[in-house]
């Protein structure tokens, strides 16, 4: 098999770091860690488990993963979250792959968790997504927020990543005020408007995608629950995103400082 790199990105993950890095380990033949700049015991827990730690100030997601990539030994990278680990399936089916043909991805199931609670939704599962990628024809979209691999070709793969998301549910909402300032940083910078309105909107949209038209609405606490947290996300980024607008446009009026 050839070798591969793993790749994670971090702040403040200590909790999370070192299983990670131990999952990666049963298939990598490195792991590399790009930290934005941790203010808990992230980098030392992550040296001291074996992984080569690069310092980088945040850059969106999208940056700070072809950071990781540019930094890997090998051309082929797995990467993982830090809350995430692999599932004996995942760990096995990567081990009997080839890896011959550099343009093409490999996809994993995703499960989510709260707490220890499995969480089947919609959006949540299934949830596909490429994580193992050469870099000379595939990496990391240049994103502010989520970002996401582009690949020549994916093929799926058994096995599961297991993305243990939020802890409980003030995690979780905690973890969502996070998100959405990133969306709305990322959104700010590719020139995106919003309106008084757009926050209400989106977020009534959200849930009627999520209720009605994704069937959230009869998978229980599970549905209800995504319904609702996503539809507060879509609000409060957009919301974010006027914000950003509105001290754009005060920096305006306020003119150049006053020359000596």
């Amino acid at each position: 098999m050839a070798r591969i790199s793993g790749t994670i990105i971090t702040f403040n993950e200590e909790d999370h770091i070192e299983a990670c890095i131990a999952s990666l380990r049963r298939v990598c033949d490195e792991v590399v860690v790009v930290d934005s700049l941790s203010t808990d015991r992230t980098c030392e827990l992550a040296q001291a488990a074996g992984a080569r730690v690069v310092l980088q100030q945040y850059l969106g997601e999208g940056r700070q993963r072809q950071v990781s990539e540019r930094e890997a030994a090998h051309d082929w990278i797995l990467a993982l979250d830090a809350d995430e680990r692999m599932d004996e399936e995942m760990a096995a089916a990567i081990a009997r792959l080839d890896l011959g043909d550099p343009a093409t991805g490999y996809e994993f199931n995703r499960k989510s968790f709260l707490g220890q609670h499995w969480v089947r939704g919609p959006g949540w599962y299934p949830d596909f997504i490429t994580r193992l990628y050469n870099r000379s024809q595939a990496g990391y979209v240049d994103k502010y927020g989520h970002a996401g691999v582009q690949a020549p070709r994916v093929v799926r793969v058994a096995g599961h990543i297991l993305h243990y998301t939020y802890d409980d549910v003030s995690d979780w909402v905690a973890k969502i005020n996070q998100v959405s300032s990133l969306d709305a940083r990322g959104m700010f910078e590719a020139g995106r408007q919003a309106s008084a309105w757009k926050p209400a909107t989106s977020a009534l949209a959200s849930l009627f995608r999520q209720l009605v038209l994704r069937g959230g609405l009869f998978r229980g606490i599970d549905g209800r629950t995504i319904a609702m947290t996503s539809a507060f996300r879509s609000y409060i980024k957009y919301l974010k995103l006027n914000e950003l607008h509105a001290a754009q446009r005060q920096a305006g009026k306020a003119g150049p400082p006053p020359a000596d």
